[in-house]
């Protein structure tokens, strides 16, 4: 057993997002070991982290190339747990989060093993950018704010911060690396309750998002993609043939609120319309491939 928790952080050309988030006073925790998990942008990228890991004694893990979101926090819990932590932080590189904030995640977890907590999480400008999340399993919408029912159905905590133990991680079998990015804490979520751990939000606990701080102005077409894409392989996965039909009628509606999230100017831009018609296309084929789905003790009856 070690002392302290382990705080992972998966890394795609963001270091300067880490220079601002993760040093400093307001941050240092004194029980944090910090392990930065690197997607390969850039030799120039992982120059600069390894600069940086000197200075405040981070762990790094060069992955050779993008593993994904799910992945790369393996990758990094796998570090943690060979040198004994048994506390896992997990936190993206454009939330801000203080000392304060940090050691009563870390408390929550320590007193409750089998509880995953999250905190509230708000924008630079404090608007509530999730204060639980939940799943409309009509239509396959998801709602991060308005203090969901964390003990309903197909409710979720965010992968954007997060604490869990290692014993509850290892019980869940971790994120699944098949969604690659978007929905995977939504999915693992699901195995937390199924195998009888807790989800809960702290909402006496605040951190700052800054939303779009990983992906410039607007949302990539890679979020385009995977976000289409990885609502149906959620359905696929989840729900009863009929409920996974709700979802696949309710996309062409679902897949145009997605691409707009960057506004209107997206439906001119034709990267963006083929990465939309590409994540839908392959959400669709998985919905419609023939697979047993695991369902959780919590999901409704169909």
């Amino acid at each position: 057993m070690r002392q302290g928790f382990a705080v992972i952080v998966v890394n795609y050309g963001s270091h300067e997002l880490l220079a601002q988030n993760f040093t400093g006073e307001t941050w240092t925790h004194d029980d944090a070991t910090f392990f930065i998990v690197d997607n390969f942008t850039s030799t120039r990228e992982l120059d600069a982290l390894r600069t940086l890991a000197a200075q405040h004694g981070w762990r790094i893990i060069a992955s050779p190339t993008n593993v994904g979101f799910g992945a790369g926090i393996e990758l990094g819990v796998n570090a943690a747990i060979a040198e004994g932590f048994e506390q896992l932080i997990f936190i993206n590189p454009d939330v801000a989060i203080n000392r304060d904030t940090l050691g009563a995640l870390h408390d929550q977890v320590v007193a409750e093993p089998m509880v995953m907590v999250s905190p509230k999480i708000v924008t630079n400008t404090g608007r509530v950018w999730f204060d639980g999340g939940s799943v409309d399993v009509t239509s396959g919408r998801v709602k991060t704010t308005g203090r969901a029912d964390m003990a309903a159905p197909f409710a979720w905590l965010t992968g954007a911060c997060l604490a869990i133990s290692t014993q509850l991680w290892k019980l869940a079998g971790g994120f699944d690396p098949a969604y690659f990015l978007y929905w995977e804490d939504v999915d693992f979520s699901q195995r937390v309750t199924q195998v009888g751990g807790r989800l809960l939000v702290r909402h006496d606990l605040e951190v700052i998002h800054d939303v779009g701080g990983t992906q410039g102005d607007g949302k990539s077409a890679t979020y385009l993609r995977y976000n289409t894409r990885n609502r149906l392989l959620f359905a696929a996965k989840w729900l009863p043939t009929r409920a996974v039909r709700s979802w696949v009628r309710h996309t062409p509606a679902e897949s145009y609120r997605v691409l707009v999230r960057s506004g209107r100017k997206s439906l001119l831009q034709a990267s963006m319309l083929r990465a939309v018609a590409a994540g839908t296309s392959q959400g669709v084929r998985a919905a419609c491939a023939p697979k047993s789905r695991p369902r959780s003790a919590t999901s409704p009856a169909w």
